[in-house]
């Protein structure tokens, strides 16, 4: 029995809260049972989340659903995060098709929780600017009554003992999920509804606070587009680019049309028609590994941080952390690895081109799909100028061009090192 995990447990105790008779070891870990025990020996008391719950419903995804780029808006898994919401790649349905699911239409002050998928478990209240937003069938809206408070129910079941209980919970291996009933019987502990409301005040100010930093990020991307004449550019709508083999694929190696659009060229050229140099001549690029999904870790471990961890506007908590004893294996390379500050991140796959300047040293790596970028020369150009050029559409327009057509996008590093970066002067950087 030497260096395995053992549990001990009365048949009793096993009874409770396991409706569906789970006697598997994954159900039984004794970190599971320490943190249902922690909970359950508050001074204060707990009560099932059921006695709380004023109104639940999953969401669904219309049949046949085509998406609009306006309307009501379409929240799925990778929108709602830890009590806050990404509305970078929200949806949008019709009336039509709102109507059809109109029992998990959003009200203000709603809990959202997603419950399948690798993404589980993430929690976030519903603010007035999504109100009648809908969700699909992969989270599930709470109402509560007036004995909780939405904005500490929502961070409890994003910390560490809320999650555990999903955690232990989940069923599946190709989908993981969460079924209603486990839902229900979360346990949830008593405390003072004053503290309750000051949870609510740190993550209401902590909304804002964000909402500032973005509308500060848009005036300086205003500023940039200012400074090199395409505040107001408009790309043409031109359907067609005649070119000589020469000028196409005698020069790029590509015969997609799509590559060739003139807005493509316009963008470009605009960038050309100033200071402005390739990628490959700003910054070093180094790669990062795979490690494959054998090395993640259901303990404690390295975080491992993917392309969905982060976005232009900082990194969030990564779903997966790599086992100690691949990081002790791998050692060196994973200390060579670990980005550190001034590192901008720089994502090649899935979603391409999303760039993040990292403000202090990363105790974690990341995965294949983000490229670390080193600013060769900061006395050239400055690391979060650089940073805001990589996200702003004279980037996003070059990455759009070299790897659109695909299903899941990649970004060559070729392709990548051959971007061109406007240079403005120093003191506007």
């Amino acid at each position: 029995m030497e260096g395995l995990e053992v549990t001990e447990i009365n048949l009793s105790n096993l009874l409770i809260d396991n409706r569906t008779f789970r006697i598997d070891s994954e159900f039984l870990k004794k970190e599971y049972l320490q943190n249902i025990q922690t909970i359950k020996s508050l001074k204060k008391g707990f009560s099932k989340l059921k006695d709380y719950i004023d109104f639940m419903s999953g969401g669904a995804t219309p049949l046949g659903a085509e998406y609009s780029e306006s309307g009501i808006p379409f929240l799925r898994v990778q929108n709602i995060m830890q009590n806050y919401f990404n509305l970078n790649d929200v949806v949008y349905l019709n009336e039509k098709q709102d109507n059809e699911i109109k029992r998990s239409r959003l009200i203000e002050n709603d809990v959202l929780l997603t419950i399948t998928g690798v993404s589980y478990g993430k929690s976030a209240v519903v603010p007035e600017q999504l109100i009648n937003a809908n969700i699909n069938q992969h989270s599930v809206k709470i109402t509560l009554k007036d004995t909780l408070n939405p904005y500490f129910l929502s961070t409890f079941l994003n910390c560490k003992y809320g999650k555990l209980q999903s955690d232990k919970n989940i069923v599946g291996v190709t989908r993981p999920a969460l079924d209603y009933e486990v839902i229900r019987n979360f346990n949830i502990p008593k405390l003072k509804i004053e503290f309750q409301n000051a949870i609510e005040i740190f993550i209401k100010n902590a909304y804002n606070v964000a909402q500032q930093s973005k509308q500060t990020y848009t005036q300086a991307e205003n500023l940039l587009l200012q400074e090199i004449g395409l505040h107001d550019f408009a790309p043409s709508q031109e359907a067609v680019n005649i070119k000589s083999f020469k000028e196409s694929f005698g020069t790029s190696g590509r015969l997609d049309s799509e590559y060739y659009q003139v807005k493509y060229e316009q963008i470009v050229e605009k960038i050309k028609s100033q200071k402005y140099s390739s990628l490959v001549s700003l910054v070093d690029i180094t790669k990062s590994i795979e490690p494959g999904s054998a090395h993640y870790s259901d303990e404690k471990g390295l975080p491992f941080y993917r392309v969905s961890d982060y976005s232009k506007f900082g990194l969030s908590q990564p779903d997966k952390e790599l086992t100690n004893a691949f990081v002790s294996e791998n050692k060196e390379l994973i200390t060579k690895l670990k980005p550190k500050k001034d590192t901008i991140l720089f994502s090649k796959d899935g979603s391409v081109g999303t760039a993040y300047l990292l403000r202090e040293d990363l105790n974690g790596i990341t995965s294949g799909a983000i490229l670390h970028l080193q600013v060769k020369n900061t006395k050239e150009i400055l690391p979060e100028y650089l940073t805001l050029a990589l996200n702003s559409k004279l980037v996003q327009m070059q990455a759009e061009r070299d790897a659109g057509g695909s299903i899941i996008l990649h970004w060559r590093v070729s392709e990548i090192e051959n971007v061109v970066v406007p240079i403005i002067p120093f003191d506007k950087q």
